[in-house]
């Protein structure tokens, strides 16, 4: 009977231990497998944040080529006109002189027709010619740089618009911080009943020191600033889309066979639009920019958490 009771003790003595010690290997694998694949999550969303960088980037300066090309094509325009004007006047006279009515449009036309035959080794023609072809060419690369800003703006729109931290991935990183609370408040009940196996201890301490940086992490930010650049970006794409329209419109040979007004009109708007979508491809390159860095954060965190899970 009495070794019977010394056994029963002994036997009673052990099993606190052995629970103890399988609640704490049981929580330790139940952190990691609650914290495990963050990482790389995190990681995809950095390097799309770093595409969508570089592509907002190259919208931003395919829209300042727009512009400037815009204005040095208005430059040429504008001596065109003047050199233009100066042929009409010269034709007009010479109407005037020939007792013709120059207040009729094809009277005046006729003039200045008449004027470029008879004066063909005038310099301002060679020149209004060259001045011509300079522009239609201008007009070409502001189109065709603004195809390039009013892509790479639709793509960073699409980028934005899907990197951010979605409900089942902040879902992983809540129950990683939980599993890991949990993880440290039955560690310390081991370890006060003596029931823990040191080495248990031990990889609960690293696993717990490692990955409670995850209650600092602050993931508002991210999306904010995917918000923003998809914002951007879109208003970047609406604005070269408007300006490549109506650059095109104004290199018709029709809009600049008739000029005036229109073509101006055109021309003007064509400039603006080109300069709008490059503020917003640069502030959208901003906002890319700062969710690089707030990206980081996390992803410093869950590297070093997921290096104490191995």
């Amino acid at each position: 009977m009495y070794k019977f009771m010394v056994s029963a003790l002994v036997l009673i003595s052990i099993i606190p231990k052995a629970v103890f010690a399988s609640d704490l290997g049981e929580a330790v694998i139940r952190t990691k497998e609650a914290c495990s694949g963050i990482s790389d999550s995190m990681h995809d969303m950095k390097v799309k944040a770093g595409i969508n960088t570089a592509v907002t980037a190259v919208g931003t300066v395919s829209a300042g080529v727009a512009l400037g090309t815009g204005i040095a094509k208005q430059k040429k325009d504008d001596e065109f006109n003047e050199l233009s004007q100066e042929l009409v006047t010269l034709a007009a006279t010479k109407a005037i002189q020939d007792k013709l009515d120059i207040m009729d449009k094809q009277v005046l036309i006729n003039a200045v027709t008449e004027y470029v035959k008879a004066n063909p080794k005038d310099e301002r023609i060679d020149d209004m010619v060259k001045l011509d072809k300079e522009s239609k060419k201008l007009g070409n690369i502001r189109t065709g740089t603004l195809a390039v800003t009013t892509a790479t703006n639709i793509a960073g729109t699409a980028i934005a618009a899907t990197n951010k931290v979605d409900s089942s991935l902040e879902e992983n990183i809540n129950k990683c911080i939980t599993a890991v609370q949990d993880l440290s408040k039955i560690k310390m009940t081991a370890v006060l009943e003596g029931s823990a196996e040191t080495s248990e201890v031990n990889d609960a301490d690293k696993i717990v020191a490692a990955c409670s940086d995850y209650e600092l992490v602050d993931l508002s930010p991210i999306n904010n600033r995917a918000v923003g650049a998809a914002v951007a970006s879109g208003l970047g794409a609406g604005a070269g889309l408007a300006g490549l329209i109506t650059s095109a419109m104004a290199n018709t040979e029709k809009t600049r066979s008739q000029g005036g007004p229109n073509e101006e009109k055109l021309n003007t708007t064509a400039n603006v639009m080109a300069g709008t979508s490059a503020v917003a491809g640069a502030t959208a390159t901003v906002f890319n920019a700062t969710q690089i860095a707030a990206i980081k954060k996390v992803v410093a965190a869950a590297d070093k958490c997921e290096e104490a899970l191995q």
